[in-house]
């Protein structure tokens, strides 16, 4: 910056006078004789031509000569401060600078210069120093900044003002950041960075709301900042309005791989099959451009599960494991396209080769605390209850404070029947959270099944009346209360929560289920369809329904009616294949039964209901063979809900109509 100056001989002024300066008394200054004053003119006009030319050292050398000749003109400290800045010498413009501080406190050059300076000290990699040093050089920048741009805002350098808001803003000074960035941004709209630092500034100063709002406002004439807008958005969980930021956002960018993983990623949030179809679309659209991004990749293959486009999202899963075996995204994401189809096996042949792999990783922890609960839940799936709870067990160690950890191990505890063990887990994890209903049903459930079903009600009962604001709560008691032959006060809970929560569709649901249990199936079925008319999608009430007239031999044609219906929103559901086979076998057809009730025992293999019914058309085929191997089946399963004594009659008789051998 050149000061202008005026010709210091006419009217007597000199350049020392600095009579305009705020804050220094124009009386009395020390005049130098005029041919003094009109040589250290020459001088400083002989140090700008210098300057022009790149003789620094001329310059450098005519600015002291100034100096010299009339010490007391702050203005020429200032000039030679700002000549060695530009140089990169530091320490002699810091000199400098502060030499004319001396002669005039407010002079405003020298408090740039300064302020610069430790502006560039304080952020520059190479030049900050200890941490120590940077705060300090900090404190110095804001203090001579706020001095160089003292006065009314628009006179102010905009420059210096942007530095200052960046100081504020790296101190923690977001009440000043904000005023002075908002007027930045006002009078500079040019400035890409300005709107960026300033909802920055609100969100660190905890005014995330007024970011938001002023960037709402500020989109309609900086489109740009529609991507900024849905990032806002994103913090604070208003994912369909993030996503709807993005894409005005991606009007102008149309094949930006950034602003469409982002958009995928919010509408992956927001949910819906829309939403997630759209998240689809744009991914795919993504990898045209970058198609090895491993984030992209795994969000991908999560679309297209969550699509029902199950083979699509196996497949990029294995193209992610193919391309980096290192990184435990592409085996989770394989183990859920592999979950939904309930292909536990598979599961398990995936993931259980790559373990040690993961072991004898440094950093393991993200990748086995990811990828063992999968594997834990496959193994249960299987039957195999010992190894279930040796890998919940490993993650536990892993992440000892996560609670979704400490429930996959106790409901493995549960399906291997070590109820002690699994009451002794949830006891020991509700001391920490004894409001937590999850834990309370497994500990009420684990009490139950060894023979203290009362201590498990009193549980729900106390947990009922603190947080009956909860309709799980009631549903939760009403089920304890039904398992332990209290059906009335099961129906009693649950009708009180219909009362209290008419929307809730899994009140409905319960209620239905305790009525059928009971055998009070015009009841059951009235609250079935109660429950269907409000939600003619709801899969479980279409199967429950169906079965249940299926397994009393009414109404054979509607039960497969209501059961496929299921179905096609569920389509690899084992337990809905099986109501559908056993529909079907009541009513004789027996191909069309074998070939469901095959694929629900493919699906559930430790499932004993299921076992004894593909046993039963399997045998009515007169396929003794496979009858019996299915009843066996039945027998070394889970054994919910099933007669031993009448499938082992089963396979004896089979085994009498085998031909002999």
């Amino acid at each position: 910056m050149k000061l202008v100056l005026v010709l210091l001989a006419l009217g007597g002024a000199t350049l020392g006078a600095e009579a305009g300066q705020r804050g220094r008394p124009p009386a009395a200054p020390v005049v130098p004789p005029p041919d003094r004053v009109a040589e250290a003119y020459a001088q400083f006009l002989l140090a700008h031509r210098l300057e022009d030319d790149d003789d620094v050292e001329g310059a450098v050398a005519a600015y002291k000569r100034a100096m010299v000749l009339d010490p007391e003109a702050a203005s020429i400290g200032g000039e030679l401060a700002d000549l060695y800045m530009r140089q990169n010498r530091m320490t002699d413009a810091i000199a400098a600078a502060e030499q004319a501080l001396k002669i005039v406190p407010d002079n405003r050059e020298a408090h740039r210069v300064l302020g610069t300076v430790y502006a560039t000290l304080a952020t520059s990699p190479r030049e900050r120093g200890s941490r120590q040093a940077q705060q300090e050089n900090t404190t110095r920048a804001i203090q001579h900044l706020e001095a160089a741009v003292e006065g009314p805002v628009g006179r102010a350098d905009a420059n210096l003002r942007a530095m200052l808001a960046r100081l504020y803003v790296s101190s923690g000074s977001y009440d000043k950041a904000i005023p002075v960035l908002t007027d930045l941004v006002k009078q500079e709209p040019g400035w890409d960075d300005g709107p960026v630092l300033l909802v920055e500034a609100y969100a660190a100063a905890g005014r995330t709301g007024d970011a938001i709002r002023w960037l709402e406002e500020a989109v309609r004439n900086q489109p740009e900042l529609y991507s900024t807008l849905g990032d806002f958005y994103g913090r604070e969980r208003r994912w369909r309005e993030a996503a709807n930021a993005y894409e005005q956002a991606r009007v102008t960018t149309p094949r930006s791989f950034d602003l469409n993983v982002r958009y995928a990623t919010m509408l992956l949030s927001a949910g819906g099959s829309d939403a997630v179809v759209k998240a689809r679309d744009a991914l795919r659209e993504a990898l045209a451009t970058r198609a090895t991004d491993e984030r992209a990749l795994y969000l991908l293959s999560q679309a297209e599960r969550r699509a029902g486009d199950l083979d699509a999202a196996e497949a990029t899963a294995r193209r992610l494991i193919a391309q980096n075996g290192r990184n435990p995204r592409g085996y989770s994401a394989l183990a859920e396209a592999l979950e939904e189809r309930r292909r536990y096996q598979a599961v398990v042949d995936g993931l259980a080769p790559v373990m040690a792999t993961f072991r004898a990783g440094g950093d393991s922890s993200f990748a086995l605390s990811s990828l063992l609960p999968h594997l834990g839940f496959a193994y249960q799936q299987l039957g195999q209850h010992d190894k279930a709870i040796a890998v919940f067990e490993e993650a536990r160690k892993i992440a000892p404070d996560d609670p979704s950890l400490t429930g996959y191990l106790i409901q493995a505890q549960l399906a291997a029947k070590h109820y002690a063990a699994a009451a002794d887990l949830a006891r020991a994890a509700r001391a920490g959270r004894p409001d937590d209903l999850r834990l309370a049903r497994f500990e009420a459930q684990a009490l139950r099944q060894s023979g203290q079903a009362e201590q498990g009600i009193a549980i729900l009962e106390g947990l009922l009346q603190r947080i009956g604001d909860n309709p799980e709560a009631h549903i939760s008691l009403a089920e304890m209360y039904a398992e332990s032959n209290r059906g009335a006060q099961a129906v009693k809970v649950l009708q009180d929560a219909q009362a209290r929560f008419p929307s809730e569709t899994s009140v409905t649901f319960e209620l239905a289920a305790v009525f059928e249990k009971q055998k009070k199936y015009a009841e059951a079925e009235a609250a079935f369809r109660q429950l269907l008319t409000a939600a003619p999608e709801h899969a479980q009430a279409l199967n429950y329904l169906g079965y249940m007239l299926a397994d009393r031999g009414v109404r054979l044609d509607e039960s497969v009616e209501l059961i496929t219906r299921a179905l096609k929103v569920d389509p690899d559901n084992g337990s809905y294949l099986d109501s559908l086979g056993w529909a079907y076998f009541k009513g004789g057809k027996l191909d069309l039964a074998e070939e469901h009730l095959r694929r629900a025992a493919e699906l559930l293999t430790t499932n004993s209901v299921v076992q004894d019914h593909y046993g039963d058309v399997l045998a009515r085929l007169q396929r003794y063979d496979d009858a019996i191997a299915a009843w066996n089946r039945a027998l070394s399963g889970d054994g919910d809900s099933v007669d031993r004594a009448d499938i082992d009659r089963k396979i004896r008789s089979a085994r009498q109509k085998l031909p002999k051998r």
